[in-house]
C-alpha cells in the first residue's frame, strides 16, 4: 500500500500503466490525500484503512479467486503482505514489512515492477516445462532400465541428456523481458 501523505515512489504511474493488471489502493490515510492519489492515478482508493481492513480486503480478492500481489512499506502493511500470494516491499520499508515480503525492491524506482512479473512468471513456466521433461524421462527410461534393455552406459547417458535439457531449457530466462 501507499502512503499518500508521502510523495509518490518514482516509476510507479509508470509499472502500473505497462502491468495492465487490475490495481486498487488501500491507504491509512484520511480522505482527502487519498483522493488526491485517486485522481493521480486513476485507481479506486480506500482511505483510513487499518491493518485488520487490508487484510480482510485482501482476503475478500483471494475468495473471489484472484492471486494478489500486495506491495507495501509499512507496519501496518506486514499483515496482508505476509498473507498475499506474493508480496514486495521497497528497500526502504521498515523492517517489518521487508521481512514479511517475498521480494524487496532496491531501486528507488518500481518502474521496473512489470519485469518483475515477467520474470516470476517466465521462472513459473520454465520450472513447470523442466518439471515435465524429468517426469517424462523418469516414466520412459527407469522402466526401461528396470526391465533390463537399457546398459549402464546407455543409462548415464539418458540421464545426462536430461540433465542437459533441462538446463538449455532454464536457459531461456535470459531472454525474458
Amino acid at each position: 500500500m501507499l502512503r499518500t501523505s508521502e510523495t509518490l515512489r518514482p516509476g510507479v504511474v509508470e509499472a502500473i500503466a505497462r502491468m495492465g493488471l487490475p490495481c486498487e489502493v488501500i491507504t491509512g490515510d484520511t480522505a482527502e490525500p487519498a483522493q488526491k492519489l485517486a485522481a493521480l492515478l486513476g485507481l479506486q482508493v480506500t482511505s483510513d484503512a487499518r491493518p485488520a481492513d487490508k487484510l480482510r480486503r485482501l482476503e475478500e480478492l483471494k475468495a473471489q479467486g484472484y492471486h494478489v500481489l500486495m506491495i507495501g512499506d509499512g507496519l501496518n502493511d506486514t499483515a496482508a503482505l505476509a498473507a498475499a500470494h506474493a508480496s514486495i516491499a521497497p528497500a526502504l520499508a521498515l523492517e517489518a514489512s521487508r521481512s514479511a515480503s517475498d521480494i524487496v525492491v532496491l531501486k528507488e524506482s518500481f518502474a521496473e515492477l512489470p519485469l518483475i512479473l515477467a520474470v516470476s512468471r517466465g521462472t513459473k513456466r520454465l520450472s513447470q516445462q523442466n518439471f515435465k521433461i524429468a517426469t517424462i524421462y523418469n516414466l520412459v527410461s527407469v522402466p526401461l532400465a528396470l526391465a533390463g534393455f537399457a546398459t549402464p552406459l546407455a543409462a548415464a547417458l539418458a540421464m545426462s541428456i536430461s540433465s542437459i535439457t533441462v538446463l538449455l531449457n532454464a536457459q531461456r530466462m535470459r531472454w525474458i523481458s
